[in-house]
């Protein structure tokens, strides 16, 4: 279970990102660079991350025209990372772009709906369809397109999973213990949750990082993952 979790290092700079992956080492399998400490540090941090052996979960979100989105795929490769986020939302020719420049050792994940957004956020964006209903159409895309995998809320795991299968990889952003607040996240899960509805991977940040001891924090979340798969 330890391979499932990924730890957000949503941190304002590298020294904090290390420290966290310092304390935390091999009790979670993943470690995500997500745009704010990506655009403060930049490729440099993740060579330190990933030569070190760590894998990384670069979580940018690419979302432009097919020939950009594919050469900053081919850079992101480069890095050595093991997941990178495109918007579904680009279309196919964006997704097939990012999944022709990945080669086999990079796994695209297409970013279904924002877990920060509900039915009347999409709608003011001119999307009629209900959160569920879109997450799904975007997910058959990204799929039939190549891609490794899609983000979405763990609210919509089991419909994507039942429709799509078990070999499509499903990442649960907004992932909160119970107990714990939910931040800025609209549609939320306890880890167990997020399990049971099928996800292969669940993504954890403050939770985590902001524990006295991020370490234990840890451990007691892949011990109710665990726990939630027996």
């Amino acid at each position: 279970m330890r391979e499932r979790l990924i730890v957000a290092l949503d941190t304002p700079n590298a020294q904090a990102a290390r420290e966290i992956v310092s304390a935390i080492g091999d009790g979670a399998g993943v470690y995500k660079v997500g745009l704010q400490l990506f655009t403060a540090e930049g490729p440099a941090l993740v060579r330190d991350l990933t030569g070190s052996g760590r894998k990384v979960f670069l979580d940018l979100k690419l979302h432009d025209i097919p020939n950009t989105v594919g050469r900053a795929v081919k850079s992101a490769a480069g890095l050595g990372v093991r997941m990178l986020t495109v918007h579904a939302g680009g279309g196919t020719d964006v997704l097939r772009a990012a999944v022709e420049a990945a080669g086999s050792h990079l796994a695209i994940l297409a970013v279904t709906i924002l877990t920060s957004l509900n039915d009347d956020d999409i709608h003011e964006t001119g999307i009629p369809a209900s959160v569920p209903d879109q997450v799904l159409r975007l997910a058959s895309m990204a799929q039939k397109t190549g891609c490794a995998g899609v983000v979405t809320s763990p609210r919509e795991t089991v419909s994507v999973r039942k429709v799509l299968g078990e070999s499509l990889l499903i990442v649960n952003p907004g992932i909160r213990p119970a107990g714990v607040g939910k931040d800025d996240q609209a549609r939320t899960a306890t880890p167990a949750e997020a399990i049971r509805a099928g996800a292969s991977h669940i993504v954890v940040g403050r939770p985590i990082t902001k524990a006295q001891d991020p370490a234990k924090a840890a451990r007691e979340i892949v011990l109710e993952m665990e726990r939630a798969s027996s």
